[in-house]
């Protein structure tokens, strides 16, 4: 057992240990600092707060401290999606804000009380891996819960370190979160005083199973990315264009201007097509066509171009559906479709995780009065995950924003066949802040997961070219004008991960459940 301190400390020295976690953290992921090595420290002072001699309900609130002020620090751009380009007034934008920082800072608050409870009844080298399970199974429970927000899990933090990146094929981005938060276990246990002879021993035994366990991911990662290349040198290979226009957000919907935003995605179109590099597929971001196809003459230009070239074009658009045309019912959605190189229409896809509030409003038979949120953009109705969208030798899995960010979706669409990852989407919404760069992170992982290439093509950036292993090959700056052409590989095979490792994070659940039950059940002794 590990000796508590005294109830003498200040709470105010608790609450600074708080800030301090939600600072190394916000250091430490992408769209913060970057610097990913300060992860494996961050959450050092947080379970010294799970430590304290104070009440489950003090712990509560130390933990809930530090998660709502890291949550603020990689939300705040929430208040630029409301407020901006939402029309909402910050009196209703900032503790929007707050409240969704406050729900997700709910899971750390829980994981410094359970863990506090493990500190006291549990020995630490079974401390060591019981902590990262309960971490990680609270991660999976946000990712399912209310839609799920699983928004900068500390895996990704690791999206730029490729030796360790490449275990996300077996268990996924959950793996490198299980990864991070052992070594700060790990690392808390190492200078924790035991208070028992074999203190020594103890301290040995988690420093060796530390090693070896990240030695394994080195080892494995190496092992991995060496078979890969080869894979990928000798794979088939499909010519890749993206287009990202820079229309401003404030600009996107307005009728006179959608001719203008016609002319410059073909424009930056035709130019790819006159390089020595001939993409045979052009992609555009989502809803780059600002208006109906069905119901514009501007939409004429789009098969055109695809006829001249010879080119297969994805590109993201609204969509409806006529419901009853007498009562005027119809469906909206939020759709990617693709033209064929002879200008014909051969498939669509329309999201199918839509933003609760943004894209529409949940429970809306109790909630009418938040309705007015979502008049800007529409009611949208969620689409399916079926057969790929065929583009040339591609068969596209499409990810319409911020569907990159949940894993089961891409994985669906792997385990549908397809060959290639396609995510559109139009960051405009975020302005100048932290979130297209923690966004394509996450993009990233999605990559190394299902081992497939992903092309990202958004309105205002951040869109590349990823490979399988997770490298990203070009990217582009936000709110730039850009257009780029690669190769891009095309693989079949799937993963571990894909086949069965995505059982992880909803295993770890379980077990920490388990755990919960049995600190429980001594407690009552």
């Amino acid at each position: 057992m590990i000796p508590v301190p005294g109830r003498k400390a200040l709470p105010l020295g608790y609450l600074c240990a708080a800030f301090l976690c939600a600072a190394l953290l916000w250091t430490g992921l992408p769209g913060g600092g970057g610097m990913w090595p300060v992860l494996l420290i961050a959450l050092v002072p947080l379970l010294f707060l799970a430590r304290v001699e104070a009440t489950p309900r003090r712990r509560f609130l130390y933990g809930l401290a530090a998660g709502l002020c890291h949550f603020i620090l990689q939300l705040y751009w929430i208040v630029l999606v409301l407020g901006r380009y939402g029309g909402l007034p910050c009196f209703f934008s900032y503790p929007a804000m707050v409240l969704l920082a406050l729900y997700m800072a709910l899971y750390v608050a829980v994981f410094v009380v359970v863990t506090g409870a493990m500190l006291r009844r549990w020995q630490p080298t079974t401390v060591l891996w019981t902590v990262p399970v309960l971490w990680v199974g609270l991660d999976w429970l946000r990712l399912v819960m209310f839609s799920g927000f699983p928004w900068m899990d500390l895996g990704y933090g690791m999206w730029q370190t490729p030796l360790l990146l490449q275990s996300a094929d077996v268990f996924g981005h959950h793996f490198l979160t299980f990864l991070i938060v052992f070594v700060n276990s790990a690392i808390f246990l190492l200078v924790s005083k035991s208070g028992r002879d074999n203190g020594g021993d103890r301290r040995l035994l988690v420093a060796g199973v530390t090693v070896a366990l990240l030695a394994v991911v080195i080892v494995y990662g190496g092992f991995r990315s060496s078979s890969l290349k080869k894979v990928i040198s000798q794979g088939e290979k499909i010519g890749v264009g993206l287009v990202q226009g820079n229309i401003d957000q404030s600009e996107k919907w307005a009728p006179a201007l959608q001719q203008r935003t016609m002319d410059i995605y073909l424009g930056r179109s035709r130019q790819l097509l006159q390089k020595p590099l001939s993409p045979d597929l052009i992609i555009w971001p989502e809803t780059a066509l600002p208006f109906f196809p069905s119901q514009s003459e501007l939409f004429s230009a789009v098969p055109r171009l695809a006829r001249e070239h010879g080119v297969a074009v994805v590109t993201g658009s609204p969509w409806f559906e006529v419901v009853d045309a007498d009562k005027r019912l119809f469906n909206l959605y939020n759709s990617a479709f693709v033209l064929s190189p002879s200008g014909q229409y051969s498939g669509r896809y329309s999201k199918s995780h839509l933003v609760p509030f943004g894209e529409y409003v949940p429970l809306k038979r109790f909630l009418f009065f938040l309705a007015p949120l979502v008049e800007a953009v529409g009611d949208f109705t969620p689409g399916k995950i079926e057969k790929p969208l065929v583009a040339q030798k591609a068969r596209c899995g499409i990810l319409i924003c911020y569907e990159s960010i949940f894993p089961d979706i891409a994985r669906k669409w792997v385990d549908n066949g397809a060959n290639l990852l396609v995510n559109l989407t139009n960051d405009a919404w975020y302005g100048r802040s932290s979130a297209p760069y923690q966004s394509m992170a996450m993009s990233v992982l999605r990559a190394v997961e299902s081992r497939r290439s992903l092309v990202r093509a958004a309105n205002t950036g951040i869109s590349g070219f990823v490979d399988p292993l997770g490298r990203v090959k070009a990217s582009s700056a936000i709110f730039v004008d850009w257009a780029e052409s690669r190769d891009v590989v095309l693989l079949d095979h799937k993963s571990f991960y894909s086949r069965y490792g995505y059982f992880f994070g909803p295993a770890c659940f379980v077990l920490a459940v388990v755990m919960f039950c049995c600190l429980l059940y001594a407690g009552k002794k």
